[in-house]
């Protein structure tokens, strides 16, 4: 983007900060004082703020374009390579990347040329540091993270010394030393929510932070950051560039605690902010949440499409869609896709995701091997996370493993630990998916009446969520048990049909109409139910049946 001086000054006519209220706008016109004098360079740094705050990134970019020439003409070159880096960030983040190196290099020269270290120096390295954090180099990013942390303690500036302590915990999180992680970015939101950074580093801050608890698991830190970020959201409605990928975190959040339809219209809201011109690279994250919500609700072809779109805007669109191949009996593809996406992951949190649908997918096609190999690494992760939520998803992993293997009662060990995770952590629909597994488990071991609690409770979490897959599936799974429960009291397939049919309050002679049969043949498949189940009435037959789910 290249604006010409008199373009700069043009836009920066449109908006400047409001006197005397941080963080919130006016559009008063105007950037020179009323004699004409040019504004002063901290005035141009807080227009430049205030207009990327409002969403205006053309003023923006304008401001700190001519704050940066302001502050070098002042002879302040910290200063001046301030401006730049604020610019070549902001520009990074609508990624202009040519750009926004630049910028970044001609703040490097202005500080090079002035011999100057300086907090500005932390702020630089940040780009270094993240492209090592993004390759997986832990140990270097967390060195460099380190040293911006010093530098923002040694020059006592708050937004370097933030920035420090998010790579930091950044980087112990990505290594898997979870609770060291979690502390640094604790104390990083400590000096956000107290007001000591920049509105800009603040709203970096909140959404990197929420990103990795969400990404690393810690569900219960990414709800309570959320909702700090909402409420420092609504509490300056003038603000727009932290309402589009904080949007897809927050429809995550919601949609873990089971307010999908909430859950659907964030989704949606960022997705429409983030399509706006320039487009936002995280607009694929919006579209696959919002496929994750089509897919759990049953609405499998606006899932397809919305995973269709997350591809195309980068967003890797697995393992949803490979649990969306699975849904449709497409068992084959779901392995092939999954496998390939684990190959090219090395973060462990996100080979813990795909894992958990390869377990499902292996044990669909009869692998029971590549199941057990995939739930074993899971535990190995969780192990390295101490993490109670990375253990509820590798000992659901397991029990479904141990439960395939006919080993009910190891399934429940890991199974029922898993179960109260979820339901500590208000997630309905992942408690209600173990609790499926249980009630199988509980079947099993002949706990008849285990069994109706867990799936019971299951049916009604699902019907409530609207999983219409789910209860379809649960449905399927309990009439199924039913026959093979009520067949080894050496029911018939037509007697099986006959009780559902007395279960449902047909007459003899209407179930004689709906099978083809005679009512004399009615009569004596219903007197051999009785004596198979030990009963002497209908209604004791119906409640038989009922129980068992044969109804379902």
């Amino acid at each position: 983007m290249v604006i010409g001086t008199t373009d700069h000054e043009r836009h920066l006519q449109t908006v400047r900060p409001a006197r005397g209220r941080p963080g919130r706008l006016d559009g008063r016109a105007g950037a020179a004082e009323g004699d004409g004098t040019p504004p002063a360079p901290e005035d141009l740094d807080r227009a430049a703020m205030a207009a990327y705050l409002a969403g205006d990134e053309v003023a923006s970019a304008a401001a700190w374009t001519l704050a940066h020439h302001a502050w070098l003409g002042a002879s302040c070159p910290a200063r001046a390579a301030r401006s730049a880096i604020w610019l070549s960030m902001t520009l990074m983040f609508r990624g202009e990347m040519a750009p926004a190196g630049g910028w970044h290099a001609r703040a490097q020269r202005v500080l090079d040329d002035a011999d100057l270290e300086c907090a500005e120096r932390g702020l630089l390295i940040v780009v270094e540091a993240l492209e090592q954090l993004f390759a997986g180099q832990s140990h270097a990013a967390e060195v460099h993270f380190s040293r911006i942390d010093d530098l923002g303690r040694r020059f006592n500036d708050p937004d370097v010394r933030v920035l420090g302590r998010l790579g930091r915990g950044q980087a112990l999180v990505q290594r898997g030393e979870q609770a060291a992680g979690m502390a640094s970015l604790d104390e990083a939101m400590v000096s956000v929510t107290a007001g000591e950074v920049t509105p800009l580093i603040a709203g970096l801050v909140y959404c990197a932070v929420i990103e990795t608890c969400h990404e690393s698991f810690d569900y219960r830190r990414a709800q309570e950051w959320t909702a700090a970020l909402t409420r420092w959201c609504d509490g300056q409605p003038d603000l727009v560039p932290y309402r589009g990928q904080c949007l897809v975190h927050r429809s995550e959040i919601l949609q873990l605690g089971g307010e999908w339809p909430g859950a659907m219209d964030e989704a949606k809201r960022a997705c429409d902010h983030l399509s706006r011109p320039p487009v936002h690279p995280a607009v694929g994250m919006a579209h696959y949440q919002q496929a994750e919500l089509h897919r759990l609700r049953g609405e499998l072809s606006a899932a397809e499409d919305a995973y269709r779109r997350a591809g195309r805007f980068g967003k890797e669109p697995q393992p949803g869609l490979g649990r969306l191949r699975l849904a449709q009996g497409r068992v084959a593809a779901a392995a092939e896709s999954v496998r390939r996406a684990i190959d090219e992951t090395v973060d462990p949190c996100g080979r813990s995701r795909l894992l958990a649908a390869l377990v499902d997918i292996e044990l669909a096609a009869g692998d029971h091997g590549a199941a057990a190999v995939a739930a074993g690494e899971l535990s190995a992760i969780a192990a390295r996370f101490g993490n109670p939520v990375a253990s509820a998803i590798a000992g659901q992993a397991n029990g479904a493993v141990l439960l395939a293997a006919d080993d009910a009662r190891g399934a429940l060990a890991e199974l029922r630990p898993a179960w109260l995770v979820w339901r500590d952590v208000g997630a309905p629909h992942e408690a209600a998916a173990v609790r499926v597994l249980m009630g199988e488990a509980c079947r099993r071991l002949g706990d008849l009446d285990g069994a109706a609690t867990e799936l019971d409770a299951a049916r009604r979490t699902f019907r409530e969520l609207g999983a219409a897959p789910d209860l379809l599936s649960l449905d399927a799974t309990a009439k199924g048990a039913a026959e093979v429960t009520l067949g080894a009291c050496g029911l018939t397939d037509r007697e099986l049909e006959v009780l559902a049919l007395v279960a449902a309050g047909r007459s003899n002679r209407a179930i004689a109409d709906e099978l083809y049969i005679s009512i004399k043949t009615v009569a004596r498949h219903v007197s051999n139910i009785f004596n198979k189940l030990g009963v002497s009435s209908r209604a004791a037959a119906t409640a038989q049946a009922y129980e068992h789910h044969l109804m379902a």
